[in-house]
């Protein structure tokens, strides 16, 4: 689109915005410190983008409530099974500005995380669990921070004893 074909909006910034810095600075292009530079590549201009070829579907894929129909490309690498994939399916049924669904897939995440260890059990491999999580290398590259998280650890574990214990009480 060039310039001759933008609409033009009025050079005047109304009296009430006016003590605003920057209020209007898209109103004049003048204004526009970049504007001279703001115009679109000649390899795109007059480009047609083309929908892709949608993928086959052959896993379960959850789709949003925001955009309820399949994109044409979409992951397959880990499609939800399990408990997880419950939790997954459960919290596709709110919508993406609702903070129960990204708090469900976040436990579904952590839930997933205990379902590889148990399957992994079952395959008769014992994980290395403390190679796995970065603790060694981080006790010898970041060992400031490794010891403040298993202090701050810790302290949560014998606050939560404590608290255990006085509630039996």
């Amino acid at each position: 689109m060039d310039t001759a074909t933008r609409i033009q909006a009025p050079r005047e910034i109304p009296a009430k915005y006016a003590h605003i810095p920057g209020w209007g600075a898209d109103l004049d292009h003048a204004d526009r410190p970049a504007y001279p530079m703001e115009r679109m590549p000649a390899r795109l201009e007059g480009a047609h983008q083309h929908e892709p070829v949608p993928q086959e579907q052959n896993v379960e894929v959850l789709l949003s409530s925001e955009r309820p129909a399949m994109t044409p490309l979409f992951g397959t690498t880990l499609p939800p099974s399990g408990l997880s994939g419950m939790l997954r399916r459960f919290a596709f049924r709110f919508s993406e500005n609702d903070i129960r669904h990204w708090m469900i897939l976040l436990f579904a995440d952590r839930v997933n995380v205990v379902e590889g260890l148990g399957s992994d059990l079952k395959k008769g491999h014992i994980p290395n669990v403390f190679a796995e999580m970065g603790i060694k290398a981080e006790f010898k590259h970041n060992r400031p921070a490794f010891v403040t998280k298993v202090a701050v650890a810790s302290a949560a574990g014998v606050l939560i004893v404590l608290w255990m214990r006085s509630r039996r009480r």
